[in-house]
């Protein structure tokens, strides 16, 4: 995956937990943990704007981009 999730980071900085943070944000703890751990494919806008509302952040500061992709795929799923 190129695009890297900071989520823990960001609520270790805010002293949030994982089930406080999923409450406000109106999603489960398992799906937080999801984001987390980098599995998720996809979010949806509105869920990043309630991320970034409750952790007082910008998307940049969730979402980063480490510049390739781990399984020699471009973004659009063709090779290199």
């Amino acid at each position: 995956m190129t695009i890297r999730v900071n989520l823990d980071v960001m609520l270790a900085k805010r002293r949030m937990s994982v089930g406080e943070f999923a409450e406000r944000i109106g999603i489960t703890p398992a799906n937080v943990s999801v984001l987390k751990n980098g599995r998720a494919k996809a979010i949806r806008f509105s869920t990043l704007d309630r991320i970034c509302a409750v952790l007082e952040c910008q998307p940049g500061d969730v979402l980063e981009w480490d510049g390739g992709a781990d399984d020699g795929t471009s973004a659009f799923g063709d090779a290199g």
